[in-house]
């Protein structure tokens, strides 16, 4: 596989105060990793009983930063810097994932629910990752449209996990009655996987959305643009 990196010319300015920029994400990224850490350990997380609970706000509120950055000069540089399959290619994280959700179900640590032996098929999208970056992106031998069409369902396989992991809860809004409950991921190391995991796959997917619009406004496909 090539390089991430695209060479950036005028169609991709770099920020004059880039390197802060990238400071200042990293010590969000790093402080929020912290925060995470400490409150799932202590059980703030794992209160259920208020609505709406503590842990719907765990993958949502990375959620306005990412939409600012994308719209930043900074997030434009990145959208022209990195080769459009890239973008794809790092979706094939979430394999692993899904293998480690479906050995917590068969350890009868999680509900079956959340495992590709149930409702959640987010492994799909992690499967397809290298084919759809390679063959529309690279090779281009499907329509460049297939890159989209995957982003979009890769967001609506995640609010379907989202969706499920929140509805089997100990929760008054609790669908799925089955034991065990999915109060585990309120905990530390899992409030990883809502907390960094699920922000970190509707990053990669708002990014590859917004960078298929700017090649498609900039007079082709941004697959192979050599910005």
């Amino acid at each position: 596989m090539s390089s991430p990196a695209l060479p950036v010319t005028s169609g991709a300015p770099e920020p004059a105060n880039k390197k802060t920029i990238f400071r200042l994400l990293y010590l969000l990224l790093l402080a929020w990793l912290t925060g995470l850490g400490v409150l799932a350990s202590t059980g703030f997380f794992a209160d259920f009983s208020s609505l709406p609970p503590r842990m719907a706000f765990v993958p949502l509120l990375p959620l306005p930063v990412v939409l600012l950055l994308g719209r930043s000069k900074t997030g434009k540089y990145l959208v022209y810097r990195v080769r459009p399959q890239w973008f794809i290619y790092w979706q094939s994280f979430r394999v692993l994932v899904e293998i480690g959700l479906w050995a917590l179900v068969r350890n009868g640590l999680l509900p079956v629910q959340l495992s590709f032996e149930g409702r959640n098929f987010d492994v799909l999208v992690g499967l397809l990752a290298i084919p759809v970056g390679y063959f529309s992106l690279v090779r281009k031998a499907w329509p460049s449209w297939t890159a989209l069409a995957y982003n979009i369902i890769g967001l609506l396989m995640l609010v379907n996990v989202v969706s499920i992991a929140f509805l089997s809860m100990p929760t008054p809004l609790r669908k799925f009655h089955g034991l065990p409950d999915a109060s585990l991921v309120a905990h530390f190391p899992l409030i990883y996987l809502p907390g960094v995991l699920v922000p970190l796959a509707y990053t990669l997917h708002i990014f590859s959305i917004r960078q298929w619009f700017a090649g498609r406004r900039d007079g082709g496909p941004a697959a192979g643009r050599r910005l």
